[in-house]
């Protein structure tokens, strides 16, 4: 297996496939660019952790693997993406425990989470580049639109919107976003609206 590594070029979003992010990842040797489609909610834990100034209130599922591994000595090595199946890229968290190596198998939204918190390089598999990646000079299906600052923002969502009757006016793609941060900031009450919300309007469809 010839390993080549990547690194984070951004996160882009698509306004024509809801809730969908692509966290685009770059060869640090080369010009390919590699795309990997994931949720919201990893595209903000992978977010919080690329932007330094941000602390949560609390730690986030991340944080805490961080502090467990820190805690008991384990050091994540690296992350590789060795596998792609129907669209799917599967990871491992390389990790090293008392000169012991482990594979760790993990989501790659997960893996490249963890591993800006560690500070550990992204690898991934040449076939896989081949097969997936595009040419810099190439243009990406969905036009990259690169997310702004406030998508890093855990805040609980404004105030008017959340006291607001008329949340039928809202479009479901900014309900899934207000709800991903209404859990984010625990406000369970408001999450617990938007979710029945969109649970009402996959009913009608």
């Amino acid at each position: 297996m010839e390993l080549v590594e990547l690194k984070i070029q951004g996160i882009s979003y698509s306004d024509n496939t809801s809730g969908a992010f692509a966290l685009i990842l770059d060869e640090i040797n080369g010009n390919k660019k590699l795309p990997i489609v994931i949720g919201g909610f990893e595209a903000q834990a992978i977010a919080i952790a690329l932007e330094k100034k941000i602390k949560t209130s609390r730690p986030l599922t991340h944080e805490l693997f961080k502090g467990f591994a820190d805690k008991f000595d384990i050091k994540l090595n690296h992350v590789l993406i060795h596998k792609l199946i129907d669209g799917v890229f599967f990871s491992n968290i390389v990790c090293e425990k008392d000169n012991e190596i482990i594979k760790i198998d993990s989501r790659t939204s997960d893996a490249i989470a963890l591993s800006i918190r560690f500070s550990a390089p992204i690898f991934i598999d040449k076939e896989i580049l081949d097969q997936a990646g595009f040419e810099d000079n190439e243009r990406y299906p969905e036009e990259i639109n690169f997310i702004d600052d406030s998508f890093f923002k855990t805040d609980t969502p404004d105030k008017t919107i959340k006291e607001s009757k008329d949340i039928k006016k809202i479009s479901s793609n900014k309900i899934k976003k207000m709800l991903e941060k209404s859990i984010q900031s625990e406000d369970y009450e408001l999450a617990a609206k938007l979710r029945d919300e969109l649970n009402t309007r996959k009913s009608i469809k």
